[in-house]
């Protein structure tokens, strides 16, 4: 969700600013733009800040910017996903500020761009406003680049430290001033920010993505909670919070490897369906290298001992959004059944604004793709002020914010994904949360060797299955045909694919917009079965597992109020189609990981549901990919 790139240099920085953004659409945005020192390139041009601004994607922004000849060696650029204000090009980034006064034929004396939420920004702009101030957006933005204007006194970085001392709420900043061509300045709280140490002629980047920077640098340093960052020409310097600007903090530079040829489309139609058919290889490589199940196999970077944390916990709390949300619901079955543990899953979103009675005995597992969701990062430091510090990531990027600041880390290898809707980050989280359950039921005397060499032999035959389960596509396929004709459906499963149902419902709700609702099958006679009708499709996840004969009971009830039946079921179920009941058969029955099998089919169903109905699949409206504020 919104993508910050920054430099200064002395070349021509446009280019690659642009570049940043095109690494960073994946994210999810609705506007974009670029602000550039113009002198900063060329001392003989008069000072003054230029920019290009753009509600269409960001080849369009590339087209406007060589047209209007912008350029200049220092500058800064943005995608936003709109939060204050519609997504018009007036609210825009970057953000000017032109002095107090009338706004219009007055040269920008500061730009600014901005990740996050500034939630007291109604009383700074009213401060602002009775100052002079000339507001031109509804944005919460505006209210920093006014802000950091009426601090300036010939120093950037004091008016910055100044302003940011004001805020309340999430920000990863960068800032330019009119009066200082080489020169920009970054801050963080609450949203993520990298600084790009340069290769030559002393230039540096910012930017809230490594991938950003790939094949710029690969020297980066991760800003932490509170650091401000002062770049110019073949310098740097960061102070974290509350400290002066004479007293440097130290931050380890890391070389990063974010290789921007993993996010090429290759012969797919679009990123999801390449991600759908790349799980194969995603889950084995997330599985490489477990020979056996050892505590070992989540050890912390600082060298915590997961046996030690896992001697001491007697249940486990999963906080987690979204799909990775429905990933810990279908853990729970996991941790309770094998393992034994009490588990709770809670909304990340939610958990930290209601009363809830700490346990300092529980693990608390926190589920993110990229590691950097404002929503469940704000729930783990939550859980932490509450005393509970034994604490466990499930992630997919080894230096996200998540991985720091956890104890424990198990690091799924899907590589990078593009699609807003997540398939291969589920599935690997999944691989990953069972590995988990196997550990804790190993450290709580719960798992025999022969029961390990049986789940393990299941684990390393999933590349094969979920091969088997791909090739089903074209059958799908025809059911889309009939869903893109909808404007609404159900889905329904039991037990451990509830869960399942649940992340079916959501992707097609995502990418195709039909409105879907998931419920345990048992549920439907409670209320949702007034909704049944020949023009509610029904989908049903149907293993063969102990609640099979419940399930198909609920089926018959579907029937019954002539509901039209899609029915995933596993070979030996004994479901056969048959007028209002449309089956597909799954290739095998996968026991305790039939979940990561079953929800293939239903991801396919979302994708060609959506291609079918012509909605942008990798970009869905008003969504984001990496959620970084509330």
């Amino acid at each position: 969700m919104c993508g910050i790139v920054g430099a200064v240099s002395m070349r021509n920085i446009v280019p690659i600013l642009v570049q940043g953004l095109q690494r960073l659409e994946y994210r999810g945005y609705d506007s974009c733009g670029v602000a550039v020192h113009a002198s900063s390139l060329d001392a003989t041009r008069p000072a003054g800040l230029q920019r290009a601004r753009s509600t269409a994607r960001v080849a369009e922004l590339l087209e406007q910017v060589q047209t209007d000849r912008v350029d200049g060696a220092t500058g800064i650029a943005h995608t936003r996903w709109a939060t204050h204000g519609a997504p018009e090009v007036h609210n825009a980034h970057p953000h000017f500020s032109h002095g107090t006064g009338d706004a219009s034929g007055t040269p920008g004396r500061v730009a600014l761009v901005h990740n996050g939420i500034i939630e007291n920004h109604e009383e700074l702009r009213a401060a602002l406003q009775a100052r002079g101030y000339v507001f031109t957006s509804q944005t919460d933005t505006e209210v920093i680049a006014h802000l950091v204007d009426s601090h300036y006194s010939g120093d950037l970085f004091e008016a910055v430290q100044a302003a940011v001392a004001q805020l309340h709420g999430a920000y990863a900043i960068a800032v330019m001033h009119r009066d200082e061509p080489h020169r920009v300045v970054g801050a963080r709280a609450g949203s993520p920010l990298i600084l790009g140490v340069g290769t030559g002629g002393g230039e540096h980047f910012l930017a809230s993505d490594a991938m950003a920077l790939a094949g710029v640098t690969d020297q980066i340093v991760y800003l932490e909670e509170g650091d401000l960052v002062d770049l110019q020409l073949g310098r740097y310097w960061i102070v974290g919070k509350g400290r002066e600007a004479l007293t440097p903090a130290q931050r380890p530079v890391r070389t990063v490897q974010a290789h921007s040829g993993a996010a090429e489309l290759g012969p797919y139609r679009h990123y999801m369906q390449k991600e759908i058919f790349e799980q194969p290889r995603a889950i084995s490589d997330t599985l490489e290298g477990v020979e056996g199940i050892v505590p070992e196999l989540f050890d912390g970077a600082d060298g915590t001992a997961a046996w030690r944390v896992f001697k001491e916990i007697d249940s486990v709390l999963i906080l987690a959004c979204g799909t990775s949300y429905y990933s810990g619901c279908a853990a729970k079955y996991w941790l309770e059944e094998i393992a034994g543990i009490p588990t709770q899953v809670e909304v990340a979103s939610e958990y930290r604004y209601r009363t809830s009675v700490p346990n300092p005995r529980s693990l608390v597992v926190t589920i993110t793709q990229s590691g950097e969701t404002a929503d469940t990062l704000a729930a783990l430091r939550h859980a932490q002020s509450l005393g509970m510090q034994h604490t466990l990531t499930i992630c997919n990027v080894a230096t996200s914010a998540m991985v720091r600041e956890c104890k424990l880390a198990y690091i799924t290898r899907a590589g990078v994904e593009i699609g807003v809707a997540s398939t291969k980050a589920f599935t690997t989280q999944l691989a990953g949360l069972f590995l988990l359950t196997l550990a804790l039921a190993q450290s709580k005397g719960r798992l025999t060797p022969e029961q390990e060499a049986a789940h393990l032999k299941a684990m390393r035959h999933l590349p094969v299955a979920l091969q088997a389960v791909l090739a089903l596509e074209p059958q799908v396929i025809s059911w889309a045909e009939d869903f893109a004709r909808m404007e609404n459906a159900l889905f329904l499963g039991r037990g451990l694919h509830y869960p399942i149902a649940l992340e079916g419902a959501l992707k097609l709700k995502e990418i195709s917009y039909i409105h879907a609702e998931a419920y345990p099958a048992g549920e439907l006679k409670h209320g949702p079965l007034a909704l049944v009708t020949s023009a509610m499709p029904v989908v049903t996840v149907a293993p063969n597992d102990a609640l099979l004969e419940k399930l198909k009971s609920n089926m018959q009830e579907v029937r019954a109020r002539a509901g039209v039946l899609y029915v995933l079921a596993d070979a030996d179920t004994r479901i056969e189609s048959s007028e209002g009941i449309h089956v597909i058969r799954m290739p095998e029955h996968y026991g305790p990981l039939s979940p990561l099998l079953h929800v293939v089919p239903l991801q396919l169903l979302a994708y060609h549901t959506a291609c079918a109905r012509g909605t942008d699949v990798d970009k869905p409206r008003n969504l984001a990919k990496s959620v970084t504020v509330e």
